[in-house]
């Protein structure tokens, strides 16, 4: 929005310019927030290990090495990788 002017009316050039910037952006937050979505009961390998299934996804909290975070909420993990083994 900080794009547009404050001394014109929107036009519907300016909201198909800023909806076209937004898209990439979007698309990469809906895809973290379906990722989310769907591991939401499983273990994401940030280390907590207390979900039942940790233990057999990131025993002993393997993943640390990889970083702090939600290792398998990172778009660039395949889900189901199998790096902490």
């Amino acid at each position: 929005m900080s794009q547009l002017s404050n001394d014109k009316t929107i036009t519907a050039d300016d909201w198909t310019r800023l909806a076209e910037s937004w898209q990439a952006q979007l698309d990469e937050r809906i895809n973290q927030l379906s990722r989310l979505r769907d591991t939401l009961g499983y273990c994401i390998g940030c280390g907590c290990l207390s979900v039942n299934d940790c233990e057999l996804i990131n025993p002993e909290d393997k993943l640390k090495e990889k970083g702090p975070g939600a290792y398998y909420l990172d778009p660039d993990v395949p889900l189901g990788a199998d790096d902490a083994h």
